[in-house]
Order: structure tokens, then sequence, then C-alpha cells
């Protein structure tokens, strides 16, 4: 199970002589958590396996365009937390694949372009993700107030006392612990992350039960091969509870941008030794399968003026139960590329997108529309 939080109005709390995010060490200090008050705000997400809801109404998001970058702003979930329908996540990326100098380039044109929400993990990079990202932040001198920071809580470090959702570690009682958060100004929000259904609403339900609060949003998986937990359980989770969808790997790890056509090219993420399951992921005969309905939906992108990444990521967007699109990019050619589905989605009209349905053959379907 792992803990994701989200943070707006943060500090950076410096570590071994380097900036890092502060919510790393809220949890375990009580004098940095009351010098956080009213500095530090936070949305927790907690991750699990999927469940079997079905939903059974149309989910509309509110939605705003900025003037000057053109992107687009959803509420997460039914709660009065605003964030960026595309944001930037650091998985990989960051005190990995790319410098810091490239991760703050990335960074600068995802805020240009609108960007105010960051996702990052404190295991991501052995932490150095975090490092990185708090780093730029500072030497930017953005306001707080104008970001969005998610970080994840579970793997943190090698002894059991360093990972897990024990108090030690964060706070004993999940529930609990996130609502102590938000009591003592850290967090406004908090969520969970793959988890299941039945998860989410036992702990709405363990919330009201002792008047304390409930997540407001699930980060999961979704993409053109990735639907059932997106596009089935979670639409009744935001009609019962108001839980919305923060998803990510829109681009399944790199598989629909169109570089694994003809097999694994060696500066790919795939091409990396901890990737293995990835490479083996695509070479099998489901990847095969996947590589060649991709080339099927080329005309489709091509017709619509775009590549297949920006199709792909519109296809998410075209989802109003989802309230933001995590990207992950290496370089500010493929960020720029992945920003620009917000021009697609407009394009992403019924008839398109029966169009791909027909292609994918994938489309998941409720309980209830097998009876009807």
């Amino acid at each position: 199970m792992q803990v994701s939080i989200a943070c707006t109005e943060h500090n950076l709390k410096s570590r071994n002589g380097e900036d890092r995010l502060l919510s790393k060490q809220s949890s375990t200090a009580p004098n940095v958590v009351n010098a956080a008050r009213a500095k530090f705000r936070t949305v927790a997400i907690i991750a699990r396996s999927l469940g079997t809801f079905t939903p059974q109404h149309h989910i509309s998001l509110k939605e705003s365009t900025a003037k000057q970058t053109g992107m687009k702003y959803r509420n997460l979930g039914k709660s009065g937390l605003r964030v960026s329908c595309l944001g930037l996540g650091t998985w990989v990326t960051f005190g990995g694949q790319i410098s810091d100098e490239v991760a703050e380039r990335l960074m600068t044109i995802a805020y240009e372009s609108g960007v105010n929400l960051f996702d990052t993990a404190e295991v991501y990079a052995a932490g150095k993700a975090e490092v990185i990202l708090g780093n730029i932040i500072k030497k930017k001198g953005w306001r707080r107030s104008s970001l969005v920071i998610t970080t994840k809580l579970y793997w943190g470090g090698k002894a059991e006392t360093e990972r897990g959702l024990s108090r030690k570690h964060i706070i004993e009682e999940i529930v609990r612990a996130m609502t102590h958060v938000i009591n003592q100004g850290m967090a406004m929000y908090w969520g969970t992350s793959r988890w299941s259904a039945m998860e989410i609403m036992e702990a709405y339900s363990v919330a009201r039960q002792f008047n304390m609060i409930p997540p407001v949003c699930e980060q999961a998986e979704y993409h053109l091969f990735q639907r059932e937990k997106v596009e089935v359980q979670l639409p009744e989770l935001y009609h019962k509870i108001g839980v919305g969808a923060m998803t990510w790997s829109p681009l399944a790890c790199g598989i629909i941008s169109g570089k694994y056509g003809n097999g694994v090219p060696e500066s790919s993420r795939a091409s990396l030794k901890c990737y293995q399951w990835l490479k083996e992921r695509i070479v099998s005969e489901e990847g095969r399968k996947q590589q060649n309905k991709l080339k099927d939906l080329s005309p489709i992108a091509e017709r619509l003026g775009c590549t297949l990444p920006q199709l792909a990521v519109a296809w998410c967007l075209r989802n109003e139960g989802v309230s933001s699109v995590l990207l992950g990019s290496s370089t500010p050619e493929q960020l720029i590329e992945n920003l620009g589905a917000i021009q697609v989605l407009p394009k992403m009209t019924s008839h398109v997108v029966n169009e791909i349905d027909n292609i994918l053959r994938n489309k998941p379907y409720s309980k209830k529309d097998y009876r009807s």
C-alpha cells in the first residue's frame, strides 16, 4: 500500500545540505509539524488493488481554460482544489534518466505552459527526485500557492521502520493519520493511489463513522490498454462520495509513444536493467498485438493533425471523470509534444472515440451494460 501527498503553499526543508520537500519529515518530527502549520498544505493518496464497482451516471467536472497558456483546469474530484488537467511526473526521469539541468528545463516548460501539478515519490531515485524537485522550485522562486505537489509514501527505506504506513513511518491508522495532517494545517485534502474501489469505500465509511476526513481522489493507471478501473470502477465512487481520478502513464511507460515499433532502442526506458519487465512486455505476443493496434491508430492521428502520443493523451483527457493526467517526459521535446494534447482535446468527438474503440476492441462494460 502506498500514500501519495499533494501539497500547495509548501515549505522546503534542508536535508543533508539539500532542499527536500517538508512532507517527508513532517510525519515524524513534531517541531517540523508545528513550524509548518498554515504554510504546508497536502493531499494524501493511498494505493492498493482493483475493485468491482460499476458506473451508473455521467460524470461532468467543471473545466476552465487559461487564456495565456490554453491549459485547462478541473476540480480534483468534488473537492475545491483546482488542478491542471495535465501534470508532470518524475518517475524514472528525475535523479535517474535525466540530468538536473534537463529536469529544471522540463519543470520550467510545464510551469510556463500552465501546469500546476507535479508528481513525485519518496522512492523515486531513492529520494533524489524529491530533492531535485524541491531544489528547482526554490531556485525558480515560484509562488508556493501556485503549485500542487504530490509525493507518495510507503517504500521509504530498507529497514522495516522506514517503509509502510505504520505510526513510526507516518501515523498508524491511515484515515486518522490523514485527518491529523489536515487538522495540523499541513494538508487540504487526501486521497488514495492504486486502491480498490472497495477499500476506498471502506476508508470513506471509517471517516464518516469516526467523524474524520474522507479521501477525495484516487491515483490510477490509465491509457489505451488499461481502462477498466477508471472507466468502470471509479465513476460510481465519484457520484457516491466525490472521489475523482488522477491518472498516470498515459503512454503506457512509452509503449504508446511509437518508439518500440521496431524493437527496444538503447536509450529507451525499456533498455534499463531495472525495467526488464517492460522489455518483456513489449516483445511478448500481447505487446506485438498492441503495436499493431497503434499502427492502425496512426491514420486517425494524422487526420486530426497530431502525433500518436498526443492522440493517446487527449484520449485520456476526453474522459470527464479524470481530473488530471500525469505526463512523464525525459526530454523537453517530448514534454512539449505531450502538452500539445490540449489542442487535440476539442477534436475528440464521439465519432473519433468510437473509431478508436473499434480498433482497440477493449472497451470495458459494467454488469449493468451486460444486463441491458
